[in-house]
């Protein structure tokens, strides 16, 4: 690469690594974090592939920004604080110009979610990008996947379904008025991961999980965790005026179910406790299995998959 890998991580990167949780980031053989006493580390990792995950023509800034948020997301769902990241870089060549516009990208999420990057690797190869986020939590508080049970409710935040919206916009086929096809472009390009409601649902939620691949899907990841049945009603579903000034019921109803790219939180909570602001109930926990959605079963939940 032109100019080396170090001159080149020095020059674009080198400036996003302070922290409180930072006893030494980019620059050595390896990072070192500080961990709070009584806390684990909460670890997660991200790829994104150009052509797959985000557009060959997007903005750099716009890549940059979405790798860090969506990464930081699965924070979020465990109820984790953030404390750094990491990124491993694969570039066709070293364009200079497309460099800085995306580290710029990585600079603004990694200050906006509170994540230094303190390392990562660069290397030659198709547009590739892995960014691995770690937090921390209080010892034996972390929100998993498998803790619902009959009874308890179900909750998303924010409005599902705006991100494969934004995505048809992109695409080209749908074309809404411009504001709201800027506001939809803006959700698929600029998620914001949930971490300010996820550090408060600790103690309060029994199961958790962000919404990356479609609503039914990551649902059926808490259901089959937690051995049980979800069912939820489509007419409770949180929806922007964006979406719904698609003139399509169903279609909308499609994105928000099993559109996927959202990095919402999809929460259930036993019935003694309530939600955090910025949740809408749509469903309950039951004996059983699988996905039902208006009373019809949903053995097979469409969203992404990768294989």
């Amino acid at each position: 690469m032109a100019g080396g890998e170090f001159e080149l991580i020095a020059r674009h990167f080198s400036a996003f690594g302070r922290g409180p949780g930072v006893v030494l980031g980019v620059g050595d053989d390896a990072a070192v974090l500080s961990i709070p006493d009584g806390c684990e580390l909460v670890t997660s990792v991200d790829t994104l592939v150009e052509g797959a995950h985000f557009p060959e023509d997007a903005f750099p800034e716009d890549i940059g920004y979405r790798c860090v948020a969506v990464a930081a997301s699965d924070l979020a769902a465990m109820g984790a604080g953030p404390l750094a990241t990491t990124l491993a870089l694969t570039l066709p060549e070293a364009d200079d110009f497309w460099l800085h516009a995306f580290s710029e990208g990585i600079g603004q999420a990694c200050s906006a979610f509170h994540l230094p990057l303190v390392g990562g690797d660069t290397t030659r190869g198709p547009r590739t990008i892995t960014v691995q986020v770690f937090g921390v939590i209080e010892r034996g508080r972390a929100v998993r996947r498998g803790g619902a049970r009959p009874g308890d409710s179900v909750w998303v935040s924010g409005t599902p379904g705006d991100a494969a919206a934004g995505l048809a916009v992109l695409q080209s086929r749908w074309q809404p008025e411009p504001d709201h096809g800027e506001y939809l472009l803006a959700r698929y390009y600029r998620p914001t991961p949930r971490l300010a409601l996820g550090a408060q649902l600790p103690g309060i939620a029994s199961a958790a999980v962000d919404v990356s691949d479609g609503l039914l899907q990551d649902l059926g990841h808490i259901a089959a965790a937690s051995g049980c049945a979800i069912e939820i009603q489509a007419d409770q579903l949180p929806m922007s005026a964006a979406l719904q000034s698609h003139p399509d019921r169903q279609q909308q109803l499609a994105w928000a179910l099993s559109g996927g790219d959202d990095y919402e939180l999809c929460i259930t909570l036993p019935q003694s406790c309530h939600p955090p602001e910025g949740f809408t109930r749509i469903g309950t926990v039951q004996a059983g299995e699988g996905i039902v959605c208006d009373g019809a079963a949903r053995l097979e939940q469409a969203g992404y998959t990768h294989f």
